[in-house]
């Protein structure tokens, strides 16, 4: 680029000299390897495009419009042509970079190694290497290198690479902790959960990998629109040069084949080819900048059409952090009996409601004590501890067993226990809102959503206070996972023409109904695989309030790549008419060609920015 700039400068400074020479050779000899050395790339990529039955794009336009140029001898034009091209290539390069290097931020928590615990003594070894049930060691400043469970060890731990949060949060003994996260302080001993292929680290490192696969309608727009602009403009600057001459008496052939490659240069797409993907990998990158990772372009067009967002209750409009508030004995049972109970009934379950009660009874369960182990899904859970048949659940799994007890509409979540067909007793889970949940509905009410609801499990009085607590337009309670597909599919259908239903949820339960609703969020700390996999938006930092960032920043890149749509085409449109007229030189072409592209790239940075 700087040997063309320099002979490019000489060429201009000494043009009448270097035009002055035997049939111009001093000239050719300057412009023409300025003009190879910038327009190179074009040259052959429209060659290669001619041979495989792509012959109209913007390599094309280029390439016919500068060689009409050294046919006419405009030689100073057909350089200056190549080099603003390549001067624009290397902005769109820079800004791509800078979108890149955002996405590319979030892969370098990626972790090297693992130090691996055996018979006494620690090794480095690959995380590949590592199976679950492994002991691993972190070391303060190393990365956790897989998804764990802390055996031994306190220490503060930096999870901005996976969710933006700059917070760091303390983790002890019993808590999980995911891979890519950074040790701060303390020693870890780590129980490996999960293989490294099935890691949160491995799965996000996948999601951003893939995360422009998916084109959105607008770049769909774009690539249909330049199959039949670039061969209309073609013919259209044909018959500039052509038809005139053949016509109009006194014409000037010449005149009109420069006003013919005028056009040429001026319809050059570069602009919109250029900046609209640029636009929308801005808006993927400024996203995950934010701990938002979309993955695709297409769901960021999505979002911009949301009128009704719909949230799971636990987990994700709630901590899903449970603790045993009340415990309530009936029929002779006591309160340690009731709890006992609970605790074996609930031995095998991973669900947190069941590991709040095997918490507070904080004793070892003999696991040889509980058979018939059977979890029955929306309901509860069934088994024979010490020889009786021992039921824990809901209110409809007392309906459904036809376990006959007082009160139905108890407030909080509540685990009923039957023995032996007879009611026992109910003990009642506190669960806490998040944070951000109130200003969330209040976020997304100034987004322009309408219609903010939720779908729980839980009874109705728990899902009454909490609506009531969030301000949400509606709710749906006592929901199996299957009630819950039913009700989006409902509320799809009652969602205006080109209104678009957004679903957040976070557990394994809420896949279906991700993967039914326009678009599926999940919340990525806290998640489960299926959930985060079947999403097409993941929010790393398990809080609500990303969903309105998330709908704000779709809005955004979708308003920018249409600035960009708008300014090239009325640019364009003037300067064409300009050119057919006369009144518009090779050199105001490029000016406009590049100055469009230009602009545009600038235009779609702001995305990444947020500004």
């Amino acid at each position: 680029m700087i040997l063309v700039v320099i002979l490019f400068t000489l060429g201009l400074i000494f043009e009448k000299q270097l035009h002055g020479t035997p049939y111009s050779v001093g000239e050719y000899l300057v412009f023409i390897p300025a003009y190879l050395l910038s327009g190179w790339n074009v040259l052959t990529s429209a060659g290669r495009n001619i041979l495989r039955g792509r012959v109209f794009d913007e390599n094309f336009l280029m390439t016919i419009a500068t060689l009409g140029a050294i046919a006419i001898h405009q030689l100073p034009e057909a350089v200056a042509v190549m080099l603003f091209f390549r001067v624009g290539e290397l902005f769109q390069e820079f800004a791509v970079g800078r979108s890149k290097r955002s996405i590319k931020s979030l892969l370098e928590f990626r972790p090297d190694y693992a130090n691996l615990k055996t018979s006494g003594e620690v090794k480095k070894v690959s995380p590949d290497e590592i199976a679950v049930g492994d002991i691993i060691i972190v070391k303060p400043g190393e990365k956790i290198p897989l998804d764990g469970k802390i055996v031994e060890g306190e220490a503060q731990l930096d999870t901005s690479a996976l969710t933006g949060e700059s917070v760091p949060r303390t983790a002890k003994v019993g808590d999980s902790v995911l891979a890519g996260t950074i040790d701060k302080t303390g020693v870890l001993t780590i129980e490996v959960s999960k293989l490294f292929g099935e890691s949160s680290v491995s799965k996000i490192l996948d999601l951003v990998q893939n995360a422009t696969s998916k084109k959105s309608e607008s770049e769909k727009f774009i690539t249909q629109f330049a199959r039949y602009y670039t061969p209309v403009v073609v013919f259209l600057s044909l018959g500039v040069a052509i038809l005139p001459p053949l016509f109009i008496a006194g014409a000037d052939r010449y005149q009109w084949v420069y006003r013919a490659l005028i056009l040429l240069v001026i319809s050059c797409p570069c602009g919109l080819v250029i900046s609209i993907p640029l636009g929308y990998f801005g808006g993927v990158g400024g996203a995950a900048k934010r701990g938002i990772l979309v993955k695709g372009s297409t769901f960021l067009d999505t979002l911009t059409s949301v009128k009704t967002v719909v949230f799971d209750k636990t987990g994700t409009l709630t901590k899903g952090v449970f603790k045993v508030a009340q415990i309530v004995p009936k029929n002779g049972f006591t309160q340690d009996e009731l709890l006992q109970l609970a605790a074996e009934v609930e031995s095998h379950s991973n669900h947190p409601v069941a590991e709040s009660i095997r918490e507070a009874y904080g004793k070892k369960i003999d696991d040889s004590q509980v058979e018939a182990y059977e979890e029955i899904a929306g309901h509860g859970i069934r088994a024979l501890v010490r020889n009786q048949l021992v039921i824990a659940g809901n209110d409809r799994l007392l309906h459904r067993e036809n376990i006959s007890h007082d009160d139905c509409n108890i407030e909080g979540t509540v685990v009923h226990l039957a023995v032996d067909k007879g009611y026992a007793g109910y003990i009642v889970i506190a669960d806490e809102l998040k944070d951000d949940a109130f200003q969330a509905i209040q976020a997304l009410k100034k987004q322009g959503v309408e219609q903010t609801v939720m779908l729980t499990g839980d009874n109705r009085a728990v899902a009454e206070r909490v609506a009531q607590n969030l301000g949400l337009d509606s709710y749906y309670a006592e929901l199996l996972p299957e009630g819950k597909v039913e009700a989006i599919e409902k509320l799809i259908l009652q969602s205006e023409k080109n209104s678009k239903v957004v679903f957040v949820g976070d557990g394994i339960n809420d896949a279906p109904v991700i993967a039914r609703a326009d678009v599926g969020m999940a919340m990525g700390g806290l998640g489960s695989d299926a959930a985060i996999e079947t999403a097409d938006v993941v929010i790393m930092t398990d809080a609500p309030s990303k969903v309105a960032e998330a709908i704000k920043t779709g809005k955004k890149t979708r308003q920018i790549v249409w600035q960009n749509i708008i300014l090239a085409m009325s640019v364009k449109g003037v300067f064409i008419l300009l050119g057919v007229f006369g009144l518009a030189t090779l050199w105001e072409a490029v000016f406009a060609d590049v100055g469009v592209a230009l602009l545009a790239i600038l235009n779609a940075s702001r995305v990444l920015r947020g500004s």
